[in-house]
């Protein structure tokens, strides 16, 4: 499996994520909460929980194809996400799931949560065309 650290881009090292463990292939990424992620007081920002999910999500879409072998140019189709409960001033992870995974398609689900990764704080599904490296 390639690192996934390697595969962070810029704008979620700007956040801070970070990988924080690999747990049978799969990338768990964390956001610890400061400044820079705080919304309301005290409160982790929608848009740096959506950055984690969606960061989370291409985590694992990329290291599933890395250990396949196989080399694509991901582009998104779309991205839901429904915020469940307000993110609070702690660390945040998130997990992916990869629901599907075709030739030229994929679609992911992804959970941030805080204290306890059975009551997530927001959930994703993403849905991710993957064309030839080249393309």
């Amino acid at each position: 499996m390639a690192d996934p650290a390697v595969d962070l881009t810029p704008y979620a090292r700007s956040l801070g994520i970070q990988v924080a463990a690999v747990e049978d292939g799969t990338p768990v990424l964390t956001i610890d909460f400061g400044s820079e992620v705080e919304g309301r007081p005290q409160h982790l920002h929608g848009g740096a929980t959506s950055g984690l999910l969606e960061t989370a999500g291409y985590a694992l879409l990329r290291a599933e194809l890395a250990r396949l072998g196989r080399e694509h140019r991901l582009k998104p189709i779309n991205i839901t996400v429904e915020f469940l409960a307000a993110g609070k001033s702690r660390r945040t992870f998130a997990k992916g799931r990869i629901n599907r995974l075709g030739r030229r398609n994929a679609n992911i689900a992804v959970e941030a949560w805080q204290d306890d990764s059975n009551r997530p704080i927001a959930t994703a599904i993403m849905n991710i065309l993957m064309g030839e490296a080249g393309e």
